[in-house]
């Protein structure tokens, strides 16, 4: 009896022992991984498994619900189920999702008519469904979440620069997830990879590679159309490298760093030339948006006026939450810097412009506005404002998200 419980001790010391040793590779390995890695994708992978428990879990409350969905959503749930049967899956494909699955599938050796969006996402996701079993939908999705997992480090990188430590970089990716609408990033759609454009654009910005930043411009310029906007703060950026001197030889200057700005357009003219080869039109996107959404330019401040005094409630309260958007980014505008500044007001006031329909898509457009997420990092320096501002946002976000689930996307998207 005694030498068999001394053989069970002996087992037992050497697994704890062969357990420690695992322990300790694995802590060795971590250490080799580069920072901010670590902890990015600790956020990825985070945020991704509480979303899809909650997700399953309150659509699966949902089910017995008698007005779950409404009519004008049934369609929507029917594509879903066409994506996929699994929900964790099928919940991040709503709207122009779907669209989106429509253009990575249609042959480019015939015409194509009334496409509205710029290609780069649906154009990404066409080499890889081949490796998925021609699963276009599911390559929709992983480039999505690729994307957020890089716009995440890039957060990362240009909050350390901008901020000054890893501490408050770490708050703005914190922030930046938590932002109202924040579970759209791990959707299928642009907001993840637009974002990440953005944020590698200002990355490199800031460390003068202007090279990259052109070249990373061209593709964000066809991501979304109000890429080919960001080349106005990028310009500020350079300008304020050379401390914003005019003149001969400063122009030299700026035009000799800078030239790869013009890559931002270039990559706009580059969409409008494929309407031209598909479709004949140049402006093939504008008629499409003009036809099928009611899009057309109007005066940004009249829209946010109108949303706010002519509008049903529920417009109108997203209408107020780009009016507190804009309040944080004027009060934060000294620390902020002009660039950042001139960024998010152009990220609130271009989808303005598209008249009375953005307000359905309001929060969605407003999770690209960076700037907010880098002032409430700057506001939230002691550990109790921090810990209070991150509850807060996750409590929002988790009530928008469950609204989202509840067949009232609509709301959102």
């Amino acid at each position: 009896m005694d030498s068999g419980r001394a053989v069970a001790q002996r087992r037992w010391r050497a697994a704890s022992a062969r357990g420690l040793e695992l322990r300790r590779a694995a802590a060795r390995a971590a250490g080799r991984v580069p920072a901010p890695w670590p902890y990015v994708v600790g956020v990825f992978l985070g945020t991704k498994i509480v979303l899809s428990v909650v997700g399953v879990l309150a659509l699966s409350a949902f089910d017995e619900v008698p007005w779950a969905p409404p009519p004008d959503e049934t369609t929507m749930r029917e594509q879903q189920r066409a994506i996929s049967g699994h929900r964790a899956l099928a919940l991040w494909f709503a709207w122009d999702s779907f669209l989106y699955d429509h253009l990575a599938q249609l042959p480019l050796d015939e015409p194509w008519r009334e496409f509205g969006f710029p290609l780069l996402y649906p154009f990404l996701a066409r080499p890889l469904a081949p490796l998925l079993g021609g699963d276009t939908a599911l390559a929709l999705l992983l480039v999505a979440n690729v994307a957020f997992l890089l716009m995440l480090f890039y957060a990362h990188r240009l909050g350390e620069r901008l901020l000054g430590d890893d501490a408050a970089a770490r708050r703005f990716v914190r922030y930046l997830v938590l932002l109202p609408a924040g579970f759209l990033f791990q959707a299928a759609l642009t907001e993840s990879l637009f974002l990440c454009l953005a944020l590698a654009t200002f990355h490199y910005a800031e460390r003068r590679r202007w090279l990259l930043v052109g070249v990373v411009g061209f593709f964000l310029a066809l991501s979304r159309s109000v890429g080919f906007f960001v080349v106005l703060p990028l310009a500020l950026v350079l300008l304020r490298q050379h401390g914003y001197r005019l003149g001969p030889r400063a122009w030299w200057g700026y035009v000799r760093a800078g030239w790869p700005l013009a890559l931002l357009p270039a990559g706009w003219l580059t969409f409008m030339a494929f309407c031209r080869w598909q479709s004949g039109d140049w402006f093939a996107y504008k008629h499409a948006q003009e036809k099928g959404w009611g899009i057309r330019v109007q005066n940004p401040l009249a829209v946010l006026w109108h949303g706010l005094t002519g509008s049903p409630p529920r417009d109108a309260l997203r209408v107020w939450v780009a009016v507190l958007v804009l309040v944080v980014l004027v009060a934060g505008a000294r620390r902020l810097g002009l660039p950042y500044l001139v960024y998010g007001l152009t990220m609130v006031m271009v989808p303005l412009s598209m008249g009375p329909p953005v307000y359905k898509s309001l929060l969605r457009y407003l999770i690209a506005v960076f700037p907010v997420g880098l002032v409430l990092a700057r506001w939230a320096r002691h550990a109790g404002a921090d810990a209070w501002l991150t509850a807060a946002l996750a409590l929002l976000q988790g009530a928008l998200f469950v609204t989202w689930l509840a067949y009232w996307t609509h709301f959102i998207i």
